[in-house]
């Protein structure tokens, strides 16, 4: 599957998040590319011991990631990159469906305002949401 299909079937915004957190590049992955190189640029060969010797490579220490989840109602928080940081909150609206919402912020702590003051939005705009179609 190609990132960008896999990124918004996981839910995140950017598909260099997905890359940051699922892609790991290993030891034989790095000799298999550098071979390549040296095939395409060098014109080397390489040898079938050379090959076999290549493929015997340690097994990955490839641990997966496991986030903290929060509690439902007070949305999620995801650092990006050095810079920038994502608070996300998806909310089950009265028609039954999610409707996801981001912020974006420099810091973590300014995210976590901007989120908890998108989520306390959201909740008024959902009980409107609620009482018009009571009313209607």
């Amino acid at each position: 599957m190609d990132i960008k299909t896999l990124s918004t079937v996981i839910g995140h915004v950017s598909s260099s998040t997905t890359l940051n957190i699922y892609a790991h590049v290993t030891d034989e992955m790095r000799q298999t590319a550098a071979r390549k190189i040296d095939r395409g640029i060098g014109k080397a060969e390489f040898t079938a011991e050379t090959e076999s010797a290549a493929k015997k490579s340690a097994p990955s220490t490839f641990q997966p990631y496991k986030g903290q989840r929060r509690k439902t109602g007070t949305g999620c928080i995801t650092q990006i990159n050095d810079h920038l940081w994502e608070g996300r909150y998806s909310p089950v609206w009265p028609d039954g469906k999610k409707h996801p919402r981001n912020v974006y912020a420099k810091t973590r702590a300014d995210c976590e305002r901007l989120l908890a003051e998108m989520i306390a939005e959201t909740k008024m705009e959902i009980d409107a949401e609620r009482e018009r179609l009571k009313a209607g």
